[in-house]
Formats: structure tokens, sequence, C-alpha cells
């Protein structure tokens, strides 16, 4: 009893060091990681976890009825803090947590209202549902029924699978929600048959034959689904291969808003064109540097033929990540933890996820995209030529420190509580670095610049190829025209590049987001440490100890703003 009273002593006394501390903020090494908002943020995302956990299959009226009550019921207790009396990180936690619960009842009704009109596909799905539902509490079945239903709702699917033919094409976001509603299906009879199967004997019996065969029938009948979708809608046909599925201005400008970006579509490629001119003109500079008058392919063409050898790449990578670091703290940009820099390690891509990122990737591992042996000669002198040394010195920071790492890093440590994920702070933040690099003289030659500008110049083509193409104004093929002709890509990296972009499971805006959200994190810049505010890693550290969100709430915190309640995107964040 003694020992245990010792023990509690002494964690009391350590909470209220940790309270002091965190009230007082004058600890070097601590930062106050809480707002008022924080227990009802972490309560929604741990009650939101139990919630999709148990109700696991999509589409489900179940699951969806749940989740907005969920929704509607977190809005109210939301409603009942005191916004008023809450400090501007409070304030931006309150306008957070807001933002996504509406979103999340608009996916809900999207969901909701799209379901409605694709129900005529589903007359079974009632009695799937009935059947899942009560698995969840192991109630008995009656097998030899199980058995008659599975091959009553089997013939009705291949009634209704023969008839798809002669049905008229819909809109394709109701055949990609046709599509996932039968997969659903299809994972909540799985997760009937995995529980009983094997415990039951008579389950075990009668229904493995018959589950085998409406499995099956759902797997087709999900196909025809999908290939109803209206493919001329926006998507032009071409010979590209790619398939997306382009959402249209309405959709980008809402997207836009909720991400808390004030440009309209168009503004955002106009944007674009003029960084683009701004990387013409360097590119010219540095093409004459190198002795190649005003040919700018002929000058790139000698920096993609710098590749090491295959199988050095490794050693290349951390020769630049060597200099990269150096760099970062000779100027003291940045606070790098220790543990940061020790823990980063390296894999190689395969030949398969290459062909949908041709350049490495990072993050806590780095993944380098360089050739195997199963390759083809030309696939092998594209891969090396698309990650030469200049074009990989331009971006290995991007991945590594300060970028990519660094900020899964930061993220685990500082204000996990806010999961407020959005790409304009992932990307443009890594982007950003490329800028501020670029500004600090980073590249020691012409070839450099050369790599770096050949990336800027990618980041506008992201931005207007992508733009275009969810306009309905381009199609896939004449977006990897694009970035061979006016980027100056490898072809086949052209072709992954945009195969990722539309298929790759990456929103609509991901790619637009890398240039737009460094342009809000190089104004904030201007702000704060042009007009010595702060010094650069003083701006660093608060924006990694901030964590992910949209840029325009970090500035909102750094700034001290006076947020309002009913807080809408107004920043008008290009000036260049």
């Amino acid at each position: 009893m003694k020992r245990i009273a010792i023990i509690l002593s002494a964690g009391l006394m350590f909470l209220s060091q940790c309270q002091i501390i965190a009230q007082s903020g004058k600890a070097s090494d601590t930062y106050y990681q809480t707002s008022d908002v924080q227990p009802l943020m972490q309560q929604y995302e741990a009650d939101r976890g139990s919630l999709t956990r148990f109700y696991t299959i999509p589409n489900s009226p179940e699951r969806r009825n749940r989740l907005v009550n969920f929704n509607n019921d977190y809005l109210k207790q939301l409603d009942e803090l005191n916004f008023d009396k809450m400090k501007p990180d409070s304030r931006v936690d309150y306008i957070l947590l807001k933002r996504q619960i509406n979103n999340e009842l608009f996916q809900l009704e999207k969901e909701e209202k799209e379901f409605q009109q694709i129900a005529k596909f589903f007359p079974f799905a009632n009695g799937i549902y009935e059947l899942e539902k009560n698995r969840r509490r192991g109630a008995a079945v009656n097998s030899t029924e199980l058995s008659k239903q599975l091959f009553n709702w089997q013939k009705q699917i291949d009634a209704l699978s023969s008839k798809i033919s002669s049905e008229p094409v819909i809109d394709m976001n109701l055949a990609i929600r046709a599509e996932s509603t039968a997969q659903g299906l299809k994972f909540a009879l799985k997760s009937v048959f995995d529980f009983y199967y094997g415990y039951d004997p008579a389950f075990t019996w009668w229904i493995q034959q018959p589950y085998r065969n409406i499995d099956s029938s759902l797997s087709s009948y999900a196909s025809l689904l999908k290939g109803k979708g209206n493919k001329t809608s926006l998507q032009k046909p071409d010979a590209s291969g790619i398939v997306g599925n382009p959402i249209g201005r309405e959709e980008l400008i809402r997207q836009l808003q909720f991400e808390m970006i004030n440009y309209s579509p168009e503004e955002l490629v106009a944007i674009a064109n003029k960084e683009f001119a701004w990387c013409d003109a360097e590119m010219l500079k540095a093409t004459k540097e190198m002795g190649f008058g005003t040919d700018w392919k002929a000058a790139l063409e000698k920096v993609k033929n710098t590749y090491v050898p295959a199988g050095q790449q490794p050693e290349m990578i951390m020769g630049l990540y060597n200099q990269s670091v150096d760099f970062i703290k000779k100027n003291d940009l940045i606070t790098i933890p220790p543990i940061a820099e020790e823990t980063w390690r390296m894999i190689m891509m395969t030949p398969r996820q290459q062909l949908v990122s041709p350049f490495f990737l990072g993050g806590e591992t780095l993944m380098i995209s360089y050739p195997t042996n199963t390759m083809d000669e030309d696939a092998k002198l594209m891969s090396m030529r698309g990650n030469n040394p200049h074009f990989s010195r331009a971006t290995v920071h991007h991945e590594l420190i300060a970028g990519h790492h660094l900020q899964g890093f930061m993220n685990s440590r500082y204000k996990p509580y806010r999961k407020f994920f959005t790409p304009f702070w992932t990307e443009g933040w890594s982007l950003y670095w490329e800028f501020i690099l670029w500004d600090m003289n980073f590249p020691r030659s012409p070839e450099d610049r050369v790599g770096m500008l050949f990336w800027r110049m990618h980041r506008c083509a992201r931005i207007i190829f992508s733009l275009n193409y969810h306009l309905g104004n381009w199609t896939p093929q004449q977006c990897i025209d694009f970035l061979v002709d006016r980027v100056g890509h490898e072809r086949a990296n052209a072709e992954g590049e945009v195969r990722r972009s539309f298929t790759g499971n990456y929103g609509p805006l991901y790619q637009l987001a890398y240039m737009t959200g460094a342009f809000q994190f190089y104004e904030l810049k201007k702000e704060l440490v042009d007009t010595k505010k702060m010094s650069y890693k003083q701006f660093h550290d608060a924006i990694l100890k901030e964590n992910n969100m949209p840029v325009e709430m970090v500035r909102a915190i750094l700034l001290k703003q006076d947020l309002k309640k009913d807080f809408k995107t107004q920043w008008r964040f290009y000036n260049r």
C-alpha cells in the first residue's frame, strides 16, 4: 500500500508540473497543446471510429441514418460551446470541426439522393442488410431457409443483369454509387459467411455453394452497373485508356470553398499560366548559361542524361539529402529533431508501382523509383532519365526534411488531435520549401536550376491540366501531351503522372494543391518573416506545431485574427 501511495503521489506531482508548464508555456521544449474544443474533437473522432467500425456496409441505410444522427448531435454539442470567449486557436478548432461535420452531412445527403435513384437495381438489398445486421449480434440462422433466400436473391440479380443492357445510361456518379452498393452487398454476405462457415455445421453444409454463386453474380452485376455510366458526360473519349470521372465546375467550386481557396478554377489556371511564364524566362536564362541559346529542350536533354547507372541511385539520393539538410541547418531555417533525422529510411519501389509513381516518393520512408531487371530497355532508360541527379536534388527536401518526413514526425507529436488533413497544407508546405531554397540560391549551377525549374513547371502544369480535365475541356491524352510538350516529361512518366492523377484515389483538387498551397505559405512568409515579425525558424516551427489544416487557419492563428463564428474564406493570397 505504501508503494502504491508513493506512485500515486509521484504521478500527481508529474501531472501538476505538466499543467504548470502547459499554462505558463515557458519550457523551451514544451508547446501548449490543447484548446477549448479539443475534448469534443477527440470524442468526436473516437465516437465516429466506433460507429464506422460497427456499421461497415457502404451505402446501407442503417449506416447512413446512424451517421446523420451522430453528426447532427455533435453539431448541437459544438453550438453549446462559448465561441466568443475562445482564443484564436480554439476558434480555429471550432470552425474546422463544424466545417468537417457539415461536410460529412453533405456527403451523407448526397449518398441518400444517389441511393434513391439507383434503388431500383437493388430490390433484394434490404434482406441482405438485415441478415448482416443480425449477424453482428450472433443471431441463430435457419440455414435451409437462408439457402432458399440466397438462391432467390441470385435469381433476381441474374434477371436484372440480363436486362441491364436495355436500361438507359446513367450519370457516372450514379454508376459509381451503384457499383459500390453492389460491392457493399458482397461485403455484407462475406461477413455473414465468414462468421458462420466452419462453426455452424448446418450453415457449412447448406450455404457454401449458394454463397459462392451469389457472390459471383454480384461481382458481375457490379461491373455491369459501372458500365452503365455515361462516359461522355464530361470526359471526352481518347486513345489513352485512362478513364476517370471529371466532376465539373460546380463541384470544383464547392470543393475549393471547402478547402478555403477563394479563387475560381479559371483564376487558378490564369495564375498557373503566369507562373509558367516566369519559369519559361528563368529556364531560358539557365539554357543560355549552358550554351544552348534558346533551345531549352536541348538543355533539359543534357540534364536528363546525367543519370547514374542502375544500382547507384540510393547512394546518389543519400548524397543529395545530406546537401539539402546541411543547407537548411547552415541557414538556421527550422528545428530538426535528432530522432526525425535519425529514423527515416529507404525502400525500392516495385515496377508495378512505378507505372503510377515514376518519381521517388517520401515521408518517413523514402521510396526510390529506378529500373529493375523486369523492365524493358526503353522503360529503364526513361526511369533513369526522369530521376536524374538534378531533378532529384530539386525535390529531396520536398520528400524528407523539411518536407513530408518532418511534417509527419511533427504531426504525431504536436496537436495530434487536429485531424483536418488537406493537401494544400501537406503538399503546399513541401513545395513552399522549393520556393524558399530557390530564393536562397540552393541550386549551384544552371543544371541545378533546370532541375528545379522542371519541377516548378510541372506544378504549374498540374494546375492547368487537372482543372481543364475536371472542367471537361481536356482529355487524358491532351494532359499527357501537355506534360511532354510543355514541361519536357518522358512520355511514359507523363502517362504515369496522368494515370495517378485521375485513377489513383487522389481527390480532384490534389494536383493543384501543390503550387496553390505553396503560394499560401509564401504569402504568409511575406507577412511575418519579410516584415521581421518572426525569424525563418520561428515561422517554420510554429507552422509545424499547429498541425495539418487549411493554410488560412494557420494564418489566423499566427496573426491572432478575431475570427467570427460564421467565418467564410476571403483570403486572396496570390501577390506575385
